[in-house]
């Protein structure tokens, strides 16, 4: 992490906890900080607060005023913060269990979403208890106890689910045809492994980690070799190819499903 990231973060503790109070019981980093994985101007910048009762509506709108990138400018390409309630962060619900969902800045599209049931199907309801399982695992607190203290894991069905699930979105999506490289087609091939890894070890890594693993295994090592070249500027692969090891990928997770 950075000193830009870093002061950052210090800055939206503060600010959540002048709207919170002693509701605020905890905040982590999450995502790539977590996982020690930041990589300036691709990275996110993923925290998750932790909140003592529900948070009401002028509080959650306080929260996105307050950080949202206009008033707390993100030097990554943008915050995703979601709270959760101390009660739902420690019982490993599937459900997105959120209190607030705010995505910001300079080249991420804006979004506050104030209820789950706001939360448009399409956007898929998986992404939440993933990462809060991660947060159990890799969390970095900055205020709190240690995240393992806090969040808990799905269970081993719902966590095979909810990979399915994840899985299940990523092939939807429009991809292009062809031979030539498809932009994106890298997070394709890098997530998938990232979900195998997880599926198969038991443990989360970073995107790269992950498809370093499974490469180490002989498995699609060529193809994830490309996807790992495209994170550092190098074509990536094409969009046959990444949807053809995603639903290897798929078919594995879901044969026991």
């Amino acid at each position: 992490m950075d000193d830009d990231v870093r002061g950052y973060l210090a800055k939206l503790v503060d600010r959540a906890r002048t709207v919170l109070g002693d509701d605020l019981v905890g905040a982590y980093a999450a995502g790539s900080v977590g996982l020690g994985a930041y990589q300036p101007g691709r990275s996110d910048v993923d925290v998750a607060l932790v909140v003592a009762r529900p948070v009401g509506g002028p509080a959650k709108r306080a929260l996105v005023d307050r950080l949202r990138h206009e008033a707390l400018p993100c030097p990554a390409r943008g915050l995703e913060l979601v709270a959760y309630r101390r009660d739902v962060a420690a019982s490993g619900t599937p459900e997105p269990g959120f209190e607030l969902e705010l995505n910001t800045g300079a080249t991420m599209p804006f979004r506050a979403t104030y209820e789950p049931a706001d939360r448009p199907a399409a956007d898929g309801r998986f992404w939440y208890a993933l990462d809060r399982s991660i947060l159990r695992q890799s969390g970095l607190a900055l205020l709190g106890p240690p995240a393992a203290d806090v969040f808990a894991d799905p269970t081993p069905d719902d966590l095979r689910g909810l990979l399915v699930a994840a899985l299940t979105w990523w092939l939807a999506l429009p991809t292009p045809t062809g031979d030539g490289p498809a932009p994106g087609a890298e997070d394709a091939v890098l997530g998938a492994c990232r979900s195998l890894v997880r599926f198969r070890d038991g443990v989360w890594l970073a995107k790269v980690d992950a498809g370093r693993r499974v490469a180490a295994r002989g498995e699609d090592a060529d193809l994830i070799g490309r996807a790992i070249a495209a994170r550092r500027g190098g074509p990536p692969p094409n969009g046959a190819e990444a949807r053809a090891f995603q639903r290897r990928v798929l078919d594995e997770i879901a044969a026991t499903h």
